[in-house]
């Protein structure tokens, strides 16, 4: 059987990030953008990751230009930007495709397993992966980090 921990990303600054090194820890997958009037997001993500990270908690970020081509800036760009204007230390990825017949194979398996309604629609769509690497919930762009039911969903999973 497939799970997240089968897939690896290649980080912001490069290397090889294998979703498998977060195997025991819940992690929040997010596909983000700069230029997104959902943006502000990244505050509440900061804020999870910084609350929770102590407890097995990733936030990963996965910048994606699919959306309004809100996300025109290269690697170092998104970087700078998530440092500087929100903070972010969280674990970030190359800009990936996320949506389509090219999208990242951790995005097809998700379209796979979630159905055409469980792509992201937007930017900013949240996916929580439980500890054993299966999907533990999907929320929409309008969701916010800060939202009831995330953090009933993430607490649960940090649970086990």
């Amino acid at each position: 059987m497939t799970t997240a921990h089968d897939f690896t990303f290649t980080a912001l600054d490069g290397s090889p990030l294998p979703l498998k090194a977060y195997a025991g820890k819940a992690v929040l997958v997010v596909n983000t953008a700069s230029e997104c009037g959902y943006t502000p997001q990244y505050a509440g993500l900061q804020k999870l990751w910084q609350q929770h990270g102590a407890e097995g908690l990733v936030v990963l970020g996965v910048p994606s230009n699919d959306f309004g081509s809100q996300e025109p800036g290269d690697e170092a760009a998104i970087g700078r930007f998530c440092a500087v204007r929100f903070m972010v230390d969280f674990p970030m990825t190359a800009k990936q495709t996320v949506i389509g017949g090219n999208a990242h194979p951790f995005y097809r398996w998700i379209a796979e397993e979630l159905g055409e309604a469980g792509t992201p629609r937007w930017n900013f769509h949240k996916y929580l992966i439980g500890p054993d690497g299966a999907i533990a919930g999907a929320w929409p762009s309008a969701v916010t980090p800060e939202s009831k039911g995330l953090a009933a969903a993430i607490k649960q999973a940090l649970a086990g």
